[in-house]
């Protein structure tokens, strides 16, 4: 029996059904804005840290292991960077420049 792999993105069609029942899971724990999407992020940078090649079970298991402090994690720092960008953006429309 031959052993199938395929990288993570490959298999994220077929793992629909376990990213909706974890974004169930953190909305009922209070993260109401979670996405389908928020958590793949999460785990391609956080858990998986790129897109390796895993099996069908190791991909799942991923994602319905994905704890919350791993999530939480992931959350504060996009806000950090998304905030360091957003402050670069208004810096770069009126002229201000750091010295």
């Amino acid at each position: 029996m031959e052993v199938m792999e395929k990288t993570v993105d490959e298999w994220k069609p077929a793992l629909l059904p376990a990213l909706e029942s974890k974004v169930d899971e953190l909305q009922l724990l209070g993260y109401s804005k979670t996405s389908i999407d928020d958590v793949w992020k999460c785990l391609v940078e956080k858990v998986w840290k790129g897109n390796p090649s895993k099996r069908l079970f190791e991909v799942t298991q991923d994602i319905l292991h994905l704890n919350t402090n791993i999530y939480m994690s992931y959350l504060t720092v996009s806000a950090y960077q998304d905030n360091e960008d957003l402050m670069a953006s208004i810096a770069a429309l009126t002229g201000d420049t750091e010295e």
